[in-house]
């Protein structure tokens, strides 16, 4: 299975691109600006996206992209979520004032668009070969990550998320764990505004990856433009141990 970065970074500018990721050929994880990058033809074969939340930089582009294909193909595009973030999703953005309902487009029986809860815990296998699952996170909302197993081998994504207890005990029961993806937004001078927008900085990323009790390759996502350098060089002081990288657009993980 390989999963493609379409997106990775804390903002946009100089040619990058917020989250998005592209599993197999049919399923999105988060929908940030990188998924415009796709092809339209790329675009028309996505059949499932998994929302981790309702930030911007996750969802910028799913308006655009049910509005693009939906008439090209001939069953809805499926995108799970919490409810919570379905609900957020319906009032805010799908709500005919931001963006028409294409859960009633072209009609409610032959929508172009479908809303599937999926709660932490949950999974699913929406590409031959692979189950996603849904983790716990904890953000300014509601929030997930997600686990992709082929049964050979695991990948974590930890989303956008803070310090997370409940987090590492799930990942630690994952016995063939290739690589965790797991975000760090600010640097630590920063550490304030990491905590009160419920984001790691290098230091509070130390203290979270000492909770792994499995080897893993990791990749370092969201770090926020002009400040990438720096943060990663605190992410290299603060967590040597574990050899951290930076996850970079075009990026693919085999597994």
């Amino acid at each position: 299975m390989r999963l493609r970065v379409l997106g990775c970074s804390g903002g946009i500018g100089g040619g990058l691109r917020t989250t998005s990721f592209l599993l197999g050929k049919h399923t999105l994880i988060d929908a940030g600006t990188g998924v415009g990058d796709l092809s339209v033809a790329e675009l028309s074969q996505i059949d499932h996206l998994f929302l981790t939340h309702t930030h911007l930089d996750h969802i910028a582009m799913l308006p655009l992209l049910v509005d693009t294909v939906g008439a090209m193909r001939d069953r809805p595009l499926m995108v799970y979520a919490t409810q919570a973030t379905l609900d957020i999703l319906r009032a805010h953005v799908f709500n005919w004032l931001v963006w028409p309902d294409f859960t009633e487009i072209p009609n409610k029986a032959a929508p172009w668009m479908q809303f599937v809860p999926f709660e932490v815990g949950a999974s699913t296998k929406p590409e031959k070969g692979v189950t996603v699952t849904a983790l716990p996170a904890l953000h300014t909302v509601p929030a997930v990550g997600y686990h992709f197993d082929t049964g050979a081998h695991s990948v974590v994504f930890s989303g956008d998320t803070t310090v997370n207890d409940t987090f590492w005990p799930v990942v630690n029961q994952i016995s063939n764990l290739k690589a965790l993806i797991i975000e760090t937004a600010f640097c630590n001078r920063e550490r304030a505004l990491a905590e009160a927008s419920r984001h790691l900085c290098p230091n509070m990323l130390a203290g979270e990856l000492a909770k792994l009790e499995r080897a893993a390759d990791i990749y370092i996502t969201h770090l926020k433009p002009g400040e990438i350098e720096l943060t990663m060089q605190e992410i290299g002081e603060d967590a040597a141990a574990f050899r951290p990288k930076m996850l970079k657009n075009g990026q693919i993980i085999e597994f």
